[in-house]
């Protein structure tokens, strides 16, 4: 297993809009994030920058670089891509962290 992390942003003003989305997340959506090899998911928010920040575990052989070829994870896109920043084909626009410390 490996952890990863990555920062996504919001939107102004749209912070309760994106924590309800997820409390209601689609069934079909935490079946295929499961599938795909992801583990452990958390999304926190620093609420002065509005910047989310992403952690999570992926199983060795995961295939989460193939969600954005899902439809369930496209249609999950578009039902965020009033409140987060997206990129042109609709996902949501993501900067990879690099780990600097770790204590076990």
């Amino acid at each position: 297993m490996e952890k990863i992390a990555f920062t996504m942003r919001l939107k102004p003003g749209q912070a309760a809009k994106y924590e309800r989305r997820h409390d209601a997340i689609w069934p079909e959506l935490v079946e295929l994030l499961r599938t795909a090899g992801s583990r452990d998911y958390s999304i926190f928010l620093d609420e002065s920058t509005r910047t989310l920040f992403a952690v999570l575990w992926r199983e060795d052989g995961h295939r989460i670089d193939r969600l954005p070829e899902q439809p369930v994870m496209r249609r999950w896109w578009s039902h965020m891509a009033d409140i987060v920043e997206t990129n042109p084909d609709g996902s949501p626009v993501t900067t990879p962290l690099r780990r600097v410390f770790h204590l076990d």
